[in-house]
């Protein structure tokens, strides 16, 4: 019998997706245990934008650990931390003109997103936060409050409260202008709206289905919020560090937020990290407040501060996203052209993509094609009709155009 399905448990979902033993990967590409060769538009869920193994990123990864260099530090002051710090000052921050703490929360993104939720309702004093239809922020009780999908929301085997779910962009007829009823609830006092603490929203919905806000429908947003004394937080776990072209994917609409919540690519090689980034005036914690036994994963500072340094000293990765993107861009519009009859619809930015279809069952049967053809993608959005495709930012232009070609291949055997 297979040991996973003999001894792991039933919770496990991309195995069944790709229901192979996976051995090694470099760059792009993942291999089988008998060697065979897969194209990864998945990459660990926008957890390896600079791909597997990098080899720049594993030689400072294993020159850190062969000199005994700290691993496990929780928040004590190591030179891995200082120097992490020091180049998200340099290649991040000053560029931009930002002036946010960082706070490291604990490794994974659903810890940056329940930091960012308590400090919201510390400062202001109030409970109830705002996010999306189709949102996704992370598994723990707080972040699923503030997601959108049911079966993920009925997991948590409580009532979930202090949240309150607003229209994404495109969710409602165009023609409402946004965020008046919004508006008109804050400012009614029968409305039953109490003022929220924030509101947290992804600019680009990964798990939603690659659902894309308007620069001018965030903008909106944010001067609402601010006109209100809410807190805006931007969950930029999965857009973040490059996916949508900028290092911010709010970048393009020219809005700062409050808070940010970043992880997966942050650590660069694919090693557990967080960060949540806080206006200073923001930063009423407590000493001990907010804390995590594994918030200190000094490999993983040594692999983000390599990453920062190779791709973010300049703006080259920023205009091969956009290039690529275009590349992508193109060849699912072609795709939906040929397949009209289904109903085929693509929406994405930089190199987040999604080609969507009216039947939802089509998007499960591209993916299994692709996986029997050698690529592997993943499916979203809130019935799984989207085929999503995220590959590293490194992807090299022969593989991004194989890979397309063989996405092209499994849509017309799908049908």
């Amino acid at each position: 019998m297979n040991l996973f399905a003999e001894i792991e448990s039933e919770v496990r979902s991309y195995c069944r997706t790709w229901p192979v033993v996976f051995d090694r990967a470099v760059g792009s590409r993942m291999y089988d245990e008998n060697g065979r060769s897969y194209i990864d538009f998945f990459a660990g869920a926008g957890a390896l934008n600079y791909g597997h193994n990098h080899p720049e990123l594993k030689r400072a990864l294993l020159a850190y650990l062969e000199r005994d260099s700290v691993t496990h530090g929780l928040d004590m002051q190591t030179v891995a931390k200082r120097d992490l710090l020091a180049a998200m000052r340099e290649y991040v921050l000053a560029p931009r003109g930002m002036d946010y703490k960082v706070q490291f929360p604990g490794p994974t993104g659903t810890n940056a997103v329940e930091s960012a939720l308590k400090l919201a309702r510390k400062v202001t004093g109030r409970e109830s936060v705002v996010s999306f239809t189709n949102a996704f922020h992370g598994m723990t009780l707080g972040s699923l409050s503030v997601t959108g999908n049911s079966m993920k929301r009925g997991g948590a085997g409580i009532p979930l409260v202090h949240a309150t779910p607003m229209p994404f962009d495109h969710y409602l007829d165009d023609q409402v202008p946004d965020f008046l009823w919004f508006e008109r609830l804050l400012d009614d006092s029968g409305s039953g709206l109490n003022t929220p603490a924030a509101v947290i929203v992804e600019t680009v919905q990964g798990e939603g289905g690659i659902n894309v806000a308007r620069a001018e429908w965030l903008r909106a947003l944010a001067d609402l919020c601010h006109r209100h004394g809410i807190l805006l937080i931007v969950d930029d776990v999965q857009m973040g560090c490059g996916r949508t072209g900028p290092f911010f994917s709010f970048e393009i609409a020219g809005i700062t937020p409050d808070i940010v919540c970043l992880s997966k690519s942050i650590g660069g090689y694919g090693m557990p990290l967080a960060l949540t980034l806080l206006r200073p005036e923001l930063d009423v914690w407590e000493p001990g407040e907010h804390n995590g036994t594994f918030r200190g994963n000094n490999p993983a500072f040594v692999t983000a501060t390599r990453a920062l340094e190779l791709f973010w000293a300049d703006d080259l990765l920023p205009a091969q996203t956009a290039t690529k993107g275009d590349v992508v861009r193109d060849a699912l519009t072609s795709i939906a052209a040929k397949h009209a009859d289904l109903g085929a619809s693509v929406r994405g930015r930089g190199l987040a993509w999604g080609l969507a279809f009216e039947d939802p069952s089509i998007a499960p049967k591209v993916a299994t094609a692709a996986f029997d053809r050698g690529l592997l993608v993943e499916t979203a959005g809130s019935e799984g009709e989207v085929a999503k495709l995220m590959p590293a930012l490194t992807i090299g232009h022969d593989e991004l155009a194989e890979g397309l070609s063989i996405l092209a291949d499994a849509v017309a055997a799908a049908r």
